[in-house]
């Protein structure tokens, strides 16, 4: 896969799965300079026009072992320095040690491979949804409801007006004797 076919992959997944909450995608989008002063151009941009909330995005792929590698911690540092959010997304196998090591540990670096039918999977694209997740407030999207705490009443503390007293509750009211 070449580097504008990932491009395009991430930004069709993208479309298909958050356009119904919103968001638009734009591909090559002119942003700016770079930290060595060049004309930015980011890969995907994602909006939510309502309220103008963006997300920039690098896209790597790295098929086999190659020059895409060097450019790693200079994307990263880019990304950085952007005036929104923005992430770098990667995928291939193609990664060297160090370099792949260096995109697990950066919270700004996030792996995705979506599937032909460009469905969520928890394996292949949950890093880049918990991204969209965090900029767009959409967590609902990426928490399943069966995750949801349901407290249970054995944890929960007494209600006000009692103590525990050796393993037992007791009522903090006075006793009064049975003739009155």
């Amino acid at each position: 896969m070449k580097g504008d076919e990932y491009r395009d992959l991430i930004a069709n997944y993208i479309h298909a799965n958050f356009s119904p909450f919103g968001l638009v995608v734009y591909v090559e989008v002119p942003f700016g300079k770079t930290v060595i002063g060049k004309n930015r151009r980011v890969d995907v941009l994602a909006l939510r026009p309502s309220d103008q909330q963006a997300l920039g995005l690098e896209c790597k792929y790295q098929a086999s072992s190659g020059t895409t590698d060097e450019k790693i911690p200079y994307a990263l540092q880019d990304l950085a320095a952007m005036w929104i959010p923005g992430a770098l997304v990667y995928g291939g196998i193609g990664w060297s040690a160090g370099v792949l090591h260096t995109l697990e540990g950066d919270r700004r670096a996030v792996f995705c491979e979506p599937d032909d039918a460009l469905e969520r999977h928890k394996n292949r694209t949950i890093e880049l949804d918990h991204i969209i997740a965090s900029v767009f407030g959409l967590w609902d999207v990426v928490i399943d409801e069966k995750r949801r705490l349901v407290p249970d009443p054995q944890m929960s503390l007494p209600a006000p007006g009692f103590t525990r007293v050796s393993g037992s509750v007791r009522s903090k009211k006075p006793k009064t004797d049975a003739t009155g």
